[in-house]
């Protein structure tokens, strides 16, 4: 066989699409000569703005995901009317027509047991489990009408994160990293922390870049050994040996990359070049013992956890480092009320009080070092929770199933305005009565605050220009809470 079938066999479609002059391959080469990221989506020939670039306020985005969902009623979503039919049975209006994952038979109303009270110059109502976060009540937005289709944990998460309830697209974070690239080339652009003991559902398929280069997939950092896996150098192999071996590695690839134009040889040749600088950058950037006394107590930080407080921490120092988009997931929201581990009366208080100091500490930390103003916060849940008590097989203790026609978010930060609620659910917390928002209309917004045109942005794939918001233009703005 000759070299020149060799290589026919070795062509797939991606490598075909590549080839071509506004192919992927052309892009990621585009964003790899760039010496200063801003505009990471140019092609090498393409000097100009590309067409899905706009003015944005925001430069960084973290987003805080409890992976699980948290109950919005026990949250931000009150309903008085809920709390007067406590134990009540069910309005059949709810039940006709409508199945659950777990709930069966005729359920009753729950109220929650929590005290509420309005805080803040826009009176945002909160509930007493987030007595710090009320300290702030005018530095967010709360949405109360948020709504999917999907009701199972993993296909929302993937979603909400890629535009599609199943594996193989691209990850907000990826495209938001495609579009704009990172301010700090010796750290990667998007980066994941995880807390709760477990991953996310969905996997790390919800920071995977899909269809993208694979560039500008999540890197996952953690809090103990090598704080990115496999970023040191192994035991005998020195910087110098190392730099050698990278030297001689990168001619075999750019061998390659000659040969068949394999975009992903490019990926791997960045790569790693990107892992040599980091050896130096990213324990600089995770060591929290540099922060002051002050600072720690501020966030309730511990050293050496995997928890939610620390890795708030470890976001507002990406941010200060350059890092594009930080994304944490905090495992243990998904209160079905089976046992005391996941009920309203010890289980949600628990997790509350893990996250209460630390959302506070987060937004007062980035508005006192004048970074809030360009970094978007997004907190939230893949779906909501139900008005009815579970009582999975007859459990006496409180719970509530998984509920995709309504739940709450807020978001704060680069574009938001403070001290709003949007939107509103009914007089029972069950589905949603003013100003709909949907997963799509959230990633627009996402989006277009980072200076990204979500109808713009795509990238040519199976047939389809692919987006993060799927092919149909069914998006809209969340224009109440842009400032």
């Amino acid at each position: 066989m000759n070299i020149r079938q060799q290589q026919l066999q070795a062509v797939t479609r991606r490598h075909f699409l590549a080839q071509g002059s506004t192919g992927i391959g052309s892009i990621a080469l585009g964003a790899m000569l760039a010496e200063n990221n801003s505009a990471a989506a140019n092609t090498p020939e393409q000097t100009d703005t590309p067409p899905f670039r706009i003015p944005g306020k925001a430069k960084h985005v973290i987003f805080l995901h409890m992976a699980g969902s948290p109950p919005q009623q026990e949250f931000f979503d009150y309903k008085p009317e809920l709390v007067k039919r406590n134990m009540q049975p069910c309005p059949d209006s709810f039940l006709k027509g409508r199945g659950f994952p777990f709930i069966k038979g005729h359920p009753k109303m729950l109220g929650t047991p929590y005290k509420f009270k309005q805080y803040g110059e826009g009176g945002t109502w909160m509930s007493e489990l987030l007595p710090n976060f009320q300290k702030v009540a005018d530095d967010v937005a709360v949405i109360k009408s948020m709504h999917t289709d999907q009701f199972n944990h993993a296909p929302a998460q993937l979603f909400l994160y890629t535009g599609a309830p199943r594996f193989g697209g691209a990850s907000m974070g990826s495209w938001i990293t495609y579009g704009l690239g990172s301010e700090n080339k010796n750290l990667p652009g998007f980066m994941v922390l995880l807390s709760g003991g477990s991953d996310p559902s969905g996997g790390k398929s919800l920071w995977g870049s899909g269809f993208l280069p694979s560039v500008y997939q999540g890197v996952q950092c953690r809090t103990s050994g090598d704080p990115i896996l496999y970023v040191s150098n192994p035991k005998g192999i020195n910087r110098e040996v190392r730099r050698r071996s990278l030297d001689a590695l990168k001619k075999l690839n750019e061998f390659e990359l000659k040969q068949f134009g394999n975009p992903e040889t490019l990926t791997r040749i960045n790569q790693y070049e990107l892992a040599f600088r980091m050896q130096m950058s990213v324990p600089e950037a995770v060591d929290l013992s540099s922060e002051t006394k002050t600072t720690h107590e501020l966030y309730g930080t511990t050293g050496g956890t995997a928890s939610f407080a620390n890795n708030c921490l470890l976001a507002r120092r990406m941010v200060e480092r350059g890092v594009r988009f930080i994304q944490l997931f905090d495992y243990g929201w998904d209160m079905h009320g089976t046992g005391k581990g996941n009920d309203l009366i010890t289980a949600v208080p628990n997790k509350a009080k893990d996250i209460d100091r630390p959302l506070y500490a987060l937004i007062t930390d980035l508005k006192q070092r004048g970074l809030l103003d360009e970094t978007l916060i997004v907190w939230s849940g893949e779906f909501g929770r139900t008005s009815m008590n579970e009582a999975r097989n007859g459990s006496t203790f409180l719970g509530r199933d998984h509920h995709p026609h309504c739940y709450t978010i807020w978001m704060a930060g680069g574009g938001i305005k403070g001290g709003v609620s949007y939107g509103e659910t009914d007089e029972l917390g069950y589905f949603v009565a003013e100003k709909k928002a949907s997963v799509r209309d959230l990633q627009s917004t996402i989006l277009h605050l980072t200076g990204l045109d979500a109808r713009k942005m795509k990238v040519p794939y199976q047939g389809l220009d692919q987006r993060l918001i799927g092919p149909a233009d069914e998006d809209h703005l969340l224009e109440g809470v842009l400032a």
